[in-house]
């Protein structure tokens, strides 16, 4: 049973990359299969279709993500104190994984409509709900401006962080900790000098 757990993780792996890569509907069965040097039918023994593949990469990588949030809101710490974590935490997720967070940016808008993915917009949904939890929370301890729309603040702070995964290469200018800390400065502090 060992040797099979560690050949359905394989195939995992070597999807995560390829899919990552080429995207969903490029990537064939024949790939994953080639790749992890097995034929394509000995696939169908660890999964029943490509999709269930996307399926496992895609719900694993949600839960450990959603779990991360929820013990960050968890714990003790104010509203901002808490948006920070989360930051911090995204950015690390994309350093630590960026090909689960490449599929995940990439294919859910349209993998969201589908039958057997409904997983994912219930977690897409507790994920904003904690997120704009933090700056509702923050806005009525008067530590985040009450001017600003909170859904129109979490959606920028969204895009901005996970979007960094087109752009961000370990070993580059930047870590996951650089960066966290320009963003975060930028979000307290805005990038006027002075009285601008």
């Amino acid at each position: 049973m060992g040797d099979g757990s560690g050949r359905r993780d394989q195939i995992v792996a070597i999807a995560t990359r390829l899919i990552a890569s080429r995207g969903y509907s490029a990537t064939t069965v024949r790939d994953i299969a080639d790749e992890a040097g097995i034929l394509s039918g000995s696939l169908y023994h660890h999964f029943a279709s490509k999709e269930a593949v996307l399926q496992e990469i895609l719900r694993t990588f949600q839960h450990d993500t959603l779990s991360a949030f929820e013990r960050i809101v968890a714990s003790d710490g104010s509203a901002r104190e808490h948006l920070d974590q989360l930051i911090e935490h995204a950015y690390r997720t994309i350093e630590e994984r960026p090909a689960e967070v490449s599929i995940y940016q990439n294919e859910t808008g349209f993998l969201m409509t589908q039958p057997g993915f409904e997983f994912l917009v219930d977690g897409a949904a507790r994920i904003e709900e904690i997120w704009l939890g933090q700056i509702v929370e923050g806005q009525a301890s008067g530590v985040f401006r009450g001017t600003i729309d909170p859904r129109l603040a979490f959606r920028f702070i969204r895009d901005a962080v996970w979007s960094t995964v087109h752009w961000y290469r370990p070993g580059g200018s930047h870590t996951a900790a650089s960066i966290s800390a320009n963003s975060l400065d930028l979000l307290h502090n805005g990038l006027l000098a002075g009285d601008g």
